[in-house]
């Protein structure tokens, strides 16, 4: 990314901390707001070009009584008038729009809050992001993408993001298609639904010389479900910063009876949540079947299973526990992917993956829904180094097991003869069965221990004694020469 878009991204975010709003996702909300409020202008200047050059007439956002709330108005007035303005007309405007009627941004805008608390700092807010050069998709996805950095080092708030790199390994290996439909049951800030719209526009740009697979791309392809209307308005701007014209992003607890969902996807990817239990109340029914428990990290397994359509994919990180636990819920969700559908690998992760906010041990799961079985034998992978030091600084490192392991993934063929001492190698069905459905890698990875010789201890000690000798000898030596 440009050196200046962060500088000028930096100099933002120091605005607001400075003003005393230090919460990062209220931070990057409000910047979500006024980014919005400054497309809404954006569309109506191209249409207002459009109808000039081309002759294309298309409604406007802004008629004659609202010219007073488009950005390139307001963005001029003095510090008081702007604040006044955007408080009080502004987001009561982008708030009553008439949902979707006139830009798909505006059904995630409805119970948007103005909480910028002073008329200069706003002023210095609108004037650093006028100044952003954000023309191209490109350059709008990167400056979305380093305001959400921002979360990896905020403390609580980084269980939303999940690294960008452990994202792109995973659609990488997923290979998402033309045809797909996409689904992120708890989206966050739908860093999944993104890389994977990229990883489309890199390796079938073709779709988009084709109308039906382009409207599908725009309005059918993208899916993402959270509980927290923050987090929901971010993944849609980032969506939607990203070139995807309309995601379909909600407001859905994906547990509950409410979420009726079922074989609708052909593609999951997801970082579910793995802390807390919840209220089997309000849990489907559907998934208290497959595994009765109260852990969302069982139960959003059985959910991906549900949703999927016969053929799907899923790849989801789960904690280690999910992999060796011995309760019975923990066996029989094992039990269902391996023996009715197809689980294909089970990639082990170094617990430094999510520093420094979270120290926990993953895994990657990787299945397919059949609903008759399939699984023959499960890949297994031993990361180690995913390309950052695995401490609180997370810093650039040479060691990275990820290229490897796409490359290993793309050639299954290849891994047969791979020795349990290896990184990566198979194990069978029948053999995971036989260990009560345990996918640890520990449970089948063998380990060479090198044996070492040293000498006895006294040829030690005396080494030590003559070492001691010499010391002393140099010593009074020294002591002579002063």
């Amino acid at each position: 990314m440009d050196a200046n878009i962060k500088s000028a991204i930096d100099r933002i975010w120091e605005y607001f901390w400075t003003g005393g709003v230090t919460n990062p996702l209220t931070v990057i909300e409000q910047i979500t707001y006024l980014l919005f409020i400054k497309g809404l202008d954006d569309v109506d200047i191209s249409r207002e070009k459009n109808e000039v050059l081309l002759g294309i007439k298309k409604a406007k956002i802004f008629d004659e009584k609202h010219q007073n709330l488009r950005w390139s108005i307001f963005k001029d007035f003095e510090a008081e008038r702007m604040y006044k303005v955007v408080q009080e007309e502004v987001f009561p405007f982008i708030k009553s729009m008439g949902m979707g009627k006139d830009s798909n941004y505006t059904k995630y805008m409805e119970d948007a809050i103005f909480l910028i608390p002073t008329p200069i700092m706003l002023q210095r807010v609108v004037t650093a992001i006028d100044k952003l050069e954000m023309k191209d998709r490109d350059t709008k996805g990167d400056v979305y993408e380093y305001l959400l950095s921002k979360l990896s080092t905020a403390g609580t708030n980084g269980q939303f993001r999940t690294p960008r790199h452990i994202i792109k390994m995973m659609v990488e290996l997923m290979k998402p298609t033309a045809q797909d439909v996409i689904v992120d049951p708890a989206s966050g800030s739908a860093g999944f639904l993104v890389q994977a719209g990229e990883y489309l526009r890199e390796n079938h740009a073709d779709l988009f010389n084709v109308a039906n697979l382009k409207e599908h791309f725009n309005n059918t392809m993208f899916y993402g479900f959270d509980m927290d209307r923050t987090m929901l308005r971010i993944g849609a701007m980032n969506l939607m910063q990203h070139g995807i014209e309309n995601p379909n992003i909600s407001y859905k607890d994906s547990l509950s009876e409410d979420n009726e969902d079922n074989s609708k996807y052909t593609l999951v990817l997801a970082n579910p949540p793995f802390k807390g239990s919840i209220d089997d109340e309000r849990t489907s029914k559907d998934l208290l079947a497959v595994t009765k428990t109260k852990k969302t990290e069982l139960l959003f397994l059985a959910l991906f299973l549900r949703i999927l359509k016969v053929g799907g994919r899923c790849a989801s990180i789960v904690p280690d526990g999910v992999l060796f636990g011995s309760s019975n819920a923990h066996k029989s969700i094992r039990r269902e992917i391996i023996e009715n559908n197809k689980l294909e690998a089970i990639i082990s992760m170094p617990s430094g993956v999510f520093k420094p906010y979270a120290g926990v041990s993953t895994a990657i799961m990787i299945f397919t829904k059949t609903g008759v079985g399939a699984t023959d034998k499960v890949w297994f992978y031993d990361m180690t180094a995913d390309g950052f030091s695995l401490d609180d600084q997370r810093q650039e490192v040479k060691e990275n097991d990820i290229p490897d392991i796409i490359a290993r993934f793309n050639n299954l063929e290849g891994e047969e003869d791979r020795k349990r001492t290896d990184k990566s190698f198979f194990v069978s069905k029948e053999e995971i069965g036989e260990n009560d459905y345990d996918l640890s890698i520990n449970k089948y990875k063998e380990v060479v221990v090198e044996q070492k010789h040293y000498d006895e201890p006294k040829v030690i000690f005396n080494r030590i004694k003559a070492m001691e000798v010499e010391l002393q000898q140099k010593l009074e030596e020294l002591e002579g020469m002063l």
